[in-house]
């Protein structure tokens, strides 16, 4: 299903399942709060849309496990989406949960056995990560859960998931993702239905931060040798020269692209620098990253769509690339696992809640963000929809020549720490 029709069903069909369950929680004798200490067995984390956001969530990761060290942790997400909680280690491979939303019927089917599986599996505890979309808020409460900690609109409408979530922690536009998603994991630590609501010091904030350090993907012997060797082989015409890797694909959300004519502009004042330039992205990418070369018309620049078969071989790439310029969107944030430098485009979101991690490697990441009036325009309010006509001032207003700024400059940081 395309990303509109999925949008259809989760308002129209979501919202009436919301309803339909709270009238039957409704009827359920309320749990009083109590300040014992609460000992899950299992707890499962839905982040069903997102790749990129997951590596947002190893903070709060981290810190169940720290918290809860002897529960399971359980992930359900998108079976496309499932490669990058492997590479993490968030759970294990049997305690991954796949939906398929490659068709209304195989959406409900996997629904439905993914639901039958938490609830054999005794969870105890959800943690829904997702803004405001109620088919993970349904999960949570058919999962059977004691307690169910998600994100609530409190006073505002139009935003209803239903009224069964005891765990709730009120929206904040204004915080980090990163820190929202571990206020949703200190939401469990609380009797249910208490006040205030996950209310926390800036000291406790403070003290998370330690739980940011990323762990870098752990690299095989000989495995950065043989993807180099056999780049090499590929593309033999890039030889030694420094590689910079850009992404130009908007994903599901083309809104988010930055010119295509802007790029075509770096990459060949990056040419002209002796660098080499790889256009990555997914098998779709083919027909804009192959543009884009014939644009160039230069040996050195390479069409790597579809090149790396997984996301595991992309970051190894990343080990050996000296620069990454990328949309927002997955490759910026699986590159804070590697010691990539990195420069990212924000405009129809906001670096403040989405900039990437910082990576433990070394490695730099600037996010450019124009603030133009009217942005950011994706909001979890209105479940990343844009009223821009396509015309994209927001990412228009960072030039080539801001990029190449800091291009250059990273670049030679790179080759003193060569």
């Amino acid at each position: 299903m395309n990303i509109n029709t999925q949008r259809m069903v989760d308002r129209y069909a979501g919202q009436m399942l919301c309803a339909a369950l709270s009238l039957i929680h409704s009827f359920r004798p309320r749990e009083t709060a109590r300040e014992t200490l609460f000992k899950p067995r299992a707890i499962a984390i839905l982040m069903i849309s997102e790749m990129g956001s997951m590596v947002l969530a190893q903070p709060m990761v981290t810190l169940l496990k720290e918290r809860y060290p002897e529960a399971d942790l359980h992930v359900v997400q998108l079976g496309k989406n499932q490669e990058i909680v492997r590479l993490l280690g968030f759970a294990k491979p049997e305690h991954m949960h796949a939906i398929d939303d490659s068709s209304l019927f195989n959406l409900v089917s996997s629904l439905y056995r993914v639901i039958c599986d938490l609830r054999r599996a005794g969870v105890d505890a959800v943690i829904d990560c997702e803004l405001f979309a109620r088919i993970s808020s349904c999960i949570a409460y058919l999962s059977g859960a004691s307690r169910l900690a998600g994100f609530t609109p409190h006073t505002q409408e139009g935003l209803y998931r239903g009224s069964f979530i005891n765990c709730a922690v009120p929206y904040n536009p204004y915080r980090a993702i990163k820190d929202q998603f571990i206020t949703l994991a200190r939401a469990l630590e609380r009797p249910v239905h208490a006040l205030p609501r996950s209310k926390q010091s800036n000291i406790t904030f403070a003290e998370d931060r330690r739980l940011e350090v990323l762990q870098p993907l752990a690299l095989r012997e000989g495995e950065l040798t043989q993807a180099i060797a056999k780049l090499k082989h590929d593309f033999p015409q890039a030889g030694d020269k420094p590689l910079v890797l850009l992404y130009p694909g908007g994903g599901i959300l083309p809104i988010r692209a930055w010119p295509e004519n802007y790029f075509a502009t770096t990459a060949k004042a990056l040419l002209d620098k002796g660098c080499a330039v790889g256009f990555i992205g997914l098998a779709v990418d083919k027909p804009l990253a192959q543009s884009l070369v014939g644009l160039l018309q230069h040996e050195a620049a390479l069409d790597l769509t579809g090149y790396t078969k997984n996301i595991r071989e992309l970051l190894v790439l990343f080990f050996h690339a000296k620069l990454l310029i990328t949309n927002d969107g997955g490759p910026g944030h699986f590159a804070a696992l590697t010691p990539i430098h990195t420069i990212m485009f924000f405009g129809p979101e906001t670096p403040s809640l989405y900039a990437p991690l910082a990576s433990s490697l070394g490695g730099e990441s600037v996010a450019l963000f124009a603030g133009t009036p009217c942005s950011p325009c994706l909001t979890a309010y209105n479940h990343r929809t844009s009223s821009c006509d396509g015309d994209n001032v927001c990412l228009q207003e960072i030039t080539p020549a801001q990029v190449l700024g800091h291009a250059e400059r990273m670049l030679g940081n790179a080759e003193r720490t060569a």
